[in-house]
């Protein structure tokens, strides 16, 4: 007591000290937030302006003839056509798919449940060129496993053509359902299914409580999950690339795709898709965002305890299984096993025993050698780390303003990273060609570019992991540090950032794993040298090397798995995975 008073008694002469430190170190952190703000700014809001620039003006000022050009080419009402029906095509077979799914495993007693959470990782692990390739040697008409396969035995009539529009639709709807599964297990878990069983007990029919109860409950959570599809769709590159190109199925992001890399280079018409790509992708996650808080009105979750009886499916259970079986089968065990298979021949052949007799481990070994190889892993390394390890520190600065700070501005930042979200890859990358272009800075065809659009891409995502994991800070010991006369910086370096390890670890590695996985903004910024792994998997395609192709692929999928895991096992720590 008598140490404490003297401290006490001591200070009071030195008051007007502190209240001037106080005022220096709120200039300070001020002048820090200005920085991070300017530095957001630049990432996410520069693109776009250049990019309305690039569409909006002609040599005489803003001119709407751009507009008027790109939409009176040859085939452009197809294509408006061919991309909202491949994307609404796309929203409703996912989300029917993932919705089904979703209320079987939640609600019912149904087995095997465990084998929808393995394919739930698929969209993470593999890349949307490898699972769309796969699909070809599946589907296509000439050489397609399955459709030999029904033609074989005499069901040729259902055999699908995967250069289709229809066969575009189902290859993405496979590969974004198990996205809708989460969204929607996370909704029918927050459903008290009391009145479920209350409807039940009054006689109502299982079909008629998921009509009449079930699906009402969750109606915000099915239109927020289509919508998102909506929009992802339409942000696809790679299906659309892969499978509509040949086919003559051209949608916006292939368009654009063919604006900046065929020739004559049309950057007007590319410029003009992009806005189109932007605004849709905004007035889509507004709507999100909209129903979103109009689901208030659907919760039935209260302090009050319960304790969920699932659905007795009885003599249904076990075709309830073999649904999850054949699903699982579709969505990871056939694209990932044709890789394999690719990856052990020398050249594609038809499955058989003279197939498994030339089956070897050459396209492995052959890899090192490969110059292209190694320079790709490097660049994808270096890039994946790099926006990693940027993005999750820089982030825990940003989350620490919008959700501790109480400065002026702060929701405005929080509002600007997430804008990127209404980026799609092709329009991210094409904004950056436009504004490094003709730029002093030279970093146009080097990683530097690769980098900034890795860094803008994905930090909402590494935002949303930074923010959960300082929410769970109390506000207490940073400020019995500060009452003990530390400093804001250390505070933040020895109590914040190692609470936040687990949250930070997880969005690290999430990062990379999406960095690596990244094809859309890489293939329009990329020179000889500075290749990544997703750009030399489209090399490769498009030289006909196929059985290299899949070998690369494999390895990069169980590269992907191993980091997959650990961020879904530390995300699970601070509340990421529900």
């Amino acid at each position: 007591m008598t140490s404490l008073d003297t401290q006490t008694t001591t200070s009071v002469p030195l008051a007007p000290e502190p209240k001037g430190r106080k005022l220096v170190l709120n200039a300070l952190r001020y002048a820090g937030f200005t920085v991070v703000l300017a530095l957001v700014g630049y990432l996410v809001l520069v693109p776009l302006v250049f990019l309305i620039f690039r569409g909006l003006t002609s040599g005489d000022g803003l001119a709407l003839s751009n507009v008027v050009e790109a939409y009176s080419v040859r085939g452009t009402g197809e294509m408006i056509f061919n991309s909202f029906a491949f994307s609404i095509g796309v929203a409703l077979l996912a989300t029917i798919i993932g919705t089904a799914l979703a209320f079987i495993t939640v609600r019912t007693n149904a087995p095997f449940k465990g084998v929808l959470y393995a394919s739930s990782l698929v969209p993470l692990i593999i890349p949307g060129i490898l699972y769309t390739i796969s699909w070809i040697f599946l589907l296509s008409n000439r050489v397609g496993v399955i459709n030999v396969a029904l033609r074989d035995i005499g069901l040729g009539f259902l055999d699908v053509n995967v250069f289709s529009l229809p066969g575009m639709i189902l290859v993405e709807g496979l590969h974004l359902s198990p996205i809708v599964f989460l969204l929607m297990f996370a909704a029918f878990k927050a459903t008290d299914p009391a009145l479920e069983e209350s409807a039940l007990m009054s006689g109502a029919s299982v079909a008629q409580v998921i009509r009449r109860v079930t699906l009402p409950l969750v109606r915000p959570a099915i239109m927020a999950s289509g919508l998102i599809m909506l929009i992802r769709a339409l942000e696809s590159f790679e299906t659309p690339a892969l499978l509509g190109i040949p086919a003559g199925r051209w949608v916006f992001t292939s368009q654009i795709f063919r604006s900046l890399s065929g020739y004559p280079l049309r950057y007007d018409n590319a410029a003009i898709y992009s806005l189109t790509l932007v605004l849709i992708a905004v007035a889509g996650l507004a709507v999100v965002s909209r129903v979103n808080r109009r689901s208030e009105a659907f919760q039935t979750i209260t302090g009050k305890g319960y304790r969920p009886r699932p659905l007795d499916l009885g003599k249904w259970r076990y075709p309830v299984a073999l649904v999850f079986v054949l699903y699982f089968l579709l969505v990871v065990v056939a694209p990932v096993g044709m890789l394999i298979y690719l990856s052990l021949l020398p050249f594609y052949m038809a499955p058989g025993l003279d197939a498994v007799a030339a089956f070897s481990f050459e396209n492995y070994l052959s890899l090192p050698g490969i110059p292209t190889v190694g320079r790709s892993l490097r660049n994808s390394l270096i890039l994946s780390v790099s926006s990693a390890t940027f993005l999750m520190f820089f982030m825990a600065i940003v989350s620490w303003i919008t959700v501790k700070s109480k400065m002026r501005g702060r929701r405005l930042l929080d509002s600007i990273t997430t804008y990127p979200l209404a980026y799609p890859g092709l329009v991210l990358g094409a904004s950056l060609i436009f504004v490094y272009l003709r730029s002093p800075i030279p970093i146009y065809g080097t990683l530097w570019i690769l980098l900034i659009v890795y860094v803008t891409k994905y930090m909402p995502y590494a935002q949303r992991y930074a923010s959960n994991s300082i929410g769970q800070i109390g506000s207490d010991l940073e400020e019995s540090a500060h009452m003990s006369g530390a400093s804001w910086l250390s505070t933040f370096r020895r109590i914040v950032l190692p609470l936040m390890a687990p949250g930070m670890i997880a969005g690290w590695v999430y990062v990379m794993v999406v960095s690596v996985r990244e094809l859309s903004a890489s293939i329009l910024l990329y020179r000889q040298g500075t290749e990544v792994f997703s750009v030399l998997i489209w090399e490769l395609w498009e030289a006909g090397q196929t059985s290299e192709l899949a070998a690369v692929g494999v390895v990069l999928v169980l590269g992907l798995t191993v980091m997959a895991g650990i961020a879904y096992k530390l995300g699970a720590n601070i509340g990421i995975k529900e």
